[in-house]
């Protein structure tokens, strides 16, 4: 479970302030996978990186009962100057799994070779990627958090192989999508909220926050 309780979060941009969240109350429970719609540009990266714990709030309280990911395709605790097999281990620990395990699947899902084996920094920006995100999908979560904002680097070998695997965890587990699109939420989303003005209005279903999100538009 993710639950924000009279959350607020703002910016100051030089000129003025950019108000993201203001006293936002709402609450994610398991099974009940959620969209956020949100045009871009409105604080939608922002409200997935407090779900996650990377930014705190200017004001309020997150609770957080579940095991949740970092942002799909982002994992916390990655050290550039060490290898991949390295920080596999280590992450594996950190999360107390069993290291062989985590290591073995991401050396077969990322196939980079020898490379595995030097350190992160010298991974050119897709290696880096696709290992970072298999090394997500090694770790298994009850709250999955996708941000459509983030890099996509995927190929299509690396797709083949990943996204099956990617597939059946965001379908068993509980996903929240931030998008300014609906139709990327159409996929696992049964309820969404839509962003406006700072305020969260929290709807049933998809299709009645797509009435309110292209009325606003």
């Amino acid at each position: 479970m993710i639950e924000f309780r009279n959350v607020s979060k703002s910016f100051w941009t030089g000129k003025t302030r950019k108000v993201i969240l203001d006293q936002a109350t709402f609450r994610i429970e398991l099974g009940q996978s959620m969209g956020i719609l949100a045009p871009n540009g409105t604080g939608k990266t922002t409200i997935i990186n407090m779900m996650a714990g990377l930014e705190k709030p200017d004001e309020g309280q997150i609770i957080r009962t579940s095991k949740i990911s970092f942002p799909l395709g982002v994992v916390s605790g990655i050290n550039k100057s060490h290898s991949g097999q390295e920080n596999c281990r280590y992450i594996a620990r950190l999360y107390g799994l069993d290291a062989d395990y985590v290591e073995a699947f991401c050396r077969y899902l990322v196939d980079i070779k020898e490379y595995f084996e030097m350190p992160v920094a010298t991974y050119s920006q897709g290696m880096r990627a696709r290992f970072m995100f298999a090394l997500m999908l090694s770790l298994e979560f009850d709250i999955y958090l996708i941000d459509e904002g983030m890099p996509s680097t995927m190929d299509a070998a690396f797709n083949l192989k990943a996204g099956e695997i990617l597939h059946e965890r965001l379908t068993n587990g509980t996903v929240v999508i931030v998008s300014h699109s609906a139709k990327i939420l159409e996929s696992y989303c049964t309820s969404a909220a839509v962003l406006r003005d700072g305020r969260l209005h929290m709807f049933d279903t998809l299709e009645e926050a797509k009435e309110m999100y292209d009325y606003a538009a």
